[in-house]
């Protein structure tokens, strides 16, 4: 073989194993870039929580109601739980209408906010928080409860809160609607801002009926008494 022809073979066999590496990074970084350029931060509200996030959540004793009093006198239920495919409860002070226009809502149980902010149309600003509970003998659940069309917001998403704090007051959804609150229960871990509406209500409980199975407290509990310490 001659020299020139092992010259043309090695020019082949280069420029073959060059296409092939080429080829070969452009796959890699075409597959790696979306994990390149993933921004650094998330906000938390849009994260899935860790199973240590979980795990290190505060276990609720009890729950209580949002509005009026721990068991739920001074506050009408105005839409109940799918009344015209409803996924929560809209809760108004005894007045109606604007009557209870600014006044305090309360974390229904110990728990981690999960989301502060705007929900959009329709909702006004919307607050969720992540709660842990134990059920049947021992077993560990999750649950959140939503709290919409809320004026003033006091807490900011990875708070600690406690059954009874104030977290925001009563609001209107921008002058949507008269004052009230839009209350949901929801066997969810991850936050989202939801439907409001729906025929299929999987996932979603009964905010009245889940309270009151487990308040755990006399019905003349009232006045908020724990509310400067936790659970347990």
């Amino acid at each position: 073989m001659t020299t020139s022809k092992m010259k043309e073979k090695w020019s082949i066999g280069l420029s073959i194993l060059l296409v092939f590496v080429v080829s070969f990074l452009a796959t890699f970084f075409v597959r790696l870039w979306p994990e390149l350029t993933r921004p650094k931060y998330v906000d938390p509200g849009l994260r899935i929580p860790a199973p240590f996030e979980l795990a290190s959540l505060p276990t609720a004793a009890r729950f209580d109601f949002p509005l009026g009093s721990e068991n739920g006198a001074m506050a009408y239920d105005a839409q109940r739980f799918t009344e015209n495919h409803h996924l929560g409860d809209d809760l108004n002070g005894i007045g109606g209408e604007d009557s209870d226009l600014a006044d305090p809502i309360y974390a229904v149980a110990d728990g981690r906010v999960l989301l502060v902010g705007d929900g959009g149309p329709g909702w006004g600003n919307v607050i969720i928080v992540l709660h842990a509970y134990v059920e049947n003998g021992g077993e560990r659940k999750y649950v959140q409860s939503y709290y919409g069309h809320v004026e003033t917001m006091l807490v900011h998403v990875g708070d600690e809160v406690r059954r009874g704090q104030q977290i925001a007051t009563v609001g209107t959804a921008g002058g949507r609607y008269f004052a009230h609150l839009h209350f949901e229960m929801r066997e969810f871990v991850t936050p989202f801002i939801g439907p409001g509406y729906r025929k299929d209500t999987r996932g979603w409980l009964n905010p009245t009926a889940f309270i009151e199975a487990h308040r755990g407290a006399p019905e003349d509990d009232v006045g908020r008494a724990n509310s400067g310490g936790r659970d347990g």
